[in-house]
Formats: C-alpha cells, structure tokens, sequence
C-alpha cells in the first residue's frame, strides 16, 4: 500500500473511495431544457477515467428556475432522469468510478446568459428569460432585475423540488448526492444577512437563516438511501464585512452533521459583486481546516489546489480530508495518474489503458 496520504482509501458511510482525490462540480452550459446530451457524455466519460476517486456532475437545477443560465442541467422531470440516465449508463458500462450529483437552485443568481457569450442576467421579458426568486427582493449587482420574494408556498414548492430531484438521483444509482449551498446560490442567499432581509422565521437570527437550508438538506437526506452519502457545498465567508462568514460556517456545519451530513465540500464567496478575495495557492484551505476541527466528519478542500506535493500536504498534515479539482483536471484529465507517479501511490485506471503505464514507474496502475 502506498505511503502518500492522498492515495489512501476513505470510507463515508456505504461509500468506497480509493484515493482522496475528488473532481467537483463543473458547470458545463451545454443542456437541451435540463437534458444530458452527447457532450456530457464526452466529458464525463473523459474525468471518469482519470483515476481520481470521485466524479460529481455539476450543479443540476431542481425546477426551470433554478437554473443558473437556460443551459443548465436539470433533474426537474422525467426526460431530464431519463437523459441523464442513458449517459450514466454509457459510462458505467467501462468504468467503475463512483459518481455523484450536486443538487441546485440559483435564486437571484438565475437566468443568465452562458459565460462565453458574456454571463449577463437576462431579463424576464426575453425568450431565454425568466423571473428570479430568492430570500429577498433584492438585486444582484449593479444592472441586475430584482427577484421576487419567496412566500410560504414558495419555499414549499423549492423544498419538494429538491426532494423529487434526490429521489430521482436514488432511482438512478448515483453513489453521493451534494446540496449546493454555496457560491451566492439559493441556499447561500438564505444565509447570508446581505442577502437574506426576511422578517419571518426564515430571516434575521442565524438560526432562522439555516432555518430553510437545514430543510433542504433533511427533505434531501430523506429521500436517499441510508448507505448513500449526503454532502454539502458551503461558503465559509462572502470575503465582506458584515456577510456570511466562518464562526458562522461553524454552527451551520456542527448543525448539519447532528442530521446526518457525510462530508462537507469547503470553499467561498460568490454572493456579494463587491467581494475581495485574496486568491492564491490553496486560499481556501484555513476554511477547511477550521470545519475539519468543528466536525467529525470528512472535509473537502477545494481552490487553486493545483501541485502534487501541495495536495499531498493538505491531506498528509490533516488539514482536510480530500481535495477536490476542477480546472485542473480539465486541463490535466490524467493528474490522478501523474500525482500517484510523482508520490509513490498507485492509480485505478481502464485495462485498455494498462501498458500506457511507463517502464519507470512500476506497479503505478492497478486494475482489478
């Protein structure tokens, strides 16, 4: 067995992982109304070969208006299950890795126009539009429409929403189920005191802030079976004053392993357009290693994690459980293999791909 600490295996609850290597959510924008297409099979067939331990699709909308752009994912109906799917099954014909799903709603933060062709928010009265819903009638920026606020049928309609889509999630074998509640989304809006200026029991005390999120994750928790892993995706500080921020992410994390949460996904910001974020190498590791120490359950670093020693590190010294990537493997979909060369670990990879293994690391790839 391997000394590095990276290519250790970890268990969260019915979940086998190989390694501590995670590929996060990555929004793709290339959805036909909510539907997988030939493009996600592409792509996540590409990382589900890469030897990391775990591949979670990217945020997937649980109503139309959840979406971040109209080309998002969706989990909302029956054609979205059924896309999604035949993908799942495509993959999981040549690959065992497990996979996993990121559960959204974007709120205020919905109904924009897909990043390369500029990102802007689209207003309701256009095609691709629609009406925004979030904690508050507030806007998102300069230039933003404002959103409606959620009324007690509201916050029903998304809690059932999210429900149905966990329950889809189940029906299609997924091995982990994530709640976004990160990165200025819905359930980040309800947290955060810039965002959420409700006068009910959904606003003001931080209690009443977690109020809607902790049921989110309880409607979701209840509706995936007992030997599947729930996790969730914070932000542990809007980088403003006044804001969401890490005391705050503390009893919220406390909060959600007493209801049975598996493993908190760490990262920050994304809710306030005037945030200062002092990004550099592993910027976002204090955070995780500040949950780590509040929560006995595993935590994942995420941002800027790019080196093999660096991700070695942050797992070696206990400062998170797992690191999860993103751009990186994009741009390296072989950075499991290439890692596990560099610290001595061995790497799960394809029989097709067996003899790629060169000559001068031996015993590197393992395939059984």
């Amino acid at each position: 067995m391997s000394t590095a600490a990276l290519f250790q295996p970890i268990k969260i609850r019915g979940l086998n992982l190989l390694n501590r290597i995670v590929i996060a959510p990555m929004c793709q924008y290339s959805a036909e109304e909510g539907c997988m297409n030939e493009w996600h099979l592409i792509h996540l067939g590409k990382l589900a070969l890469s030897g990391a331990a775990l591949l979670t699709i990217e945020a997937t909308a649980v109503v139309p208006e959840g979406r971040i752009t109209y080309a998002d994912l969706g989990l909302w109906n029956e054609r979205c299950y059924a896309a999604m799917g035949l993908i799942l099954e495509s993959i999981r014909r040549w690959t065992d890795m497990p996979i996993g799903l990121q559960l959204n709603h974007a709120g205020r933060k919905a109904s924009t126009e897909v990043p390369w062709e500029g990102g802007l928010q689209i207003p309701p009265t256009e095609a691709l539009g629609w009406q925004t819903l979030a904690p508050s009638q507030l806007r998102y920026g300069k230039g933003k429409f404002p959103s409606l606020a959620l009324d007690k049928e509201g916050l029903k309609h998304v809690r059932d929403a999210f429900a149905a889509a966990a329950r889809r999630a189940a029906k299609l074998g997924l091995d982990l189920v994530q709640v976004h509640a990160a990165h200025g989304y819905l359930l980040h809006q309800f947290l955060s005191p810039l965002s959420n200026r409700r006068g009910d029991a959904y606003g003001g005390s931080l209690a009443n802030r977690m109020r809607f999120p902790l049921e989110i994750f309880d409607a979701v928790r209840s509706e995936v079976p007992p030997d599947v892993p729930v996790s969730i995706r914070l932000s542990a500080t809007d980088w403003v004053d006044g804001g969401w921020d890490l005391e705050q992410t503390l009893h919220f994390s406390a909060e959600l392993q007493r209801r049975g949460c598996d493993t908190i996904h760490v990262s920050s910001g994304g809710l306030y357009p005037g945030q200062r974020i002092p990004i550099g190498p592993g910027y976002q590791v204090p955070f995780a290693r500040a949950v780590k120490k509040e929560v006995n359950i595993p935590v994942v670093a995420v941002g800027l994690i790019t080196g093999f020693e660096q991700a070695e590190a942050i797992v070696g010294t206990g400062d998170a459980d797992m690191v999860a990537l993103a751009r990186t493997i994009l741009f390296d979909p072989n950075w499991p293999w290439h890692a596990a060369a560099k610290l001595g670990g061995k790497v799960h990879v394809p029989k097709q791909y067996l003899q790629s293994q060169p000559n001068r690391f031996r015993d590197l790839f393992e395939n059984d």
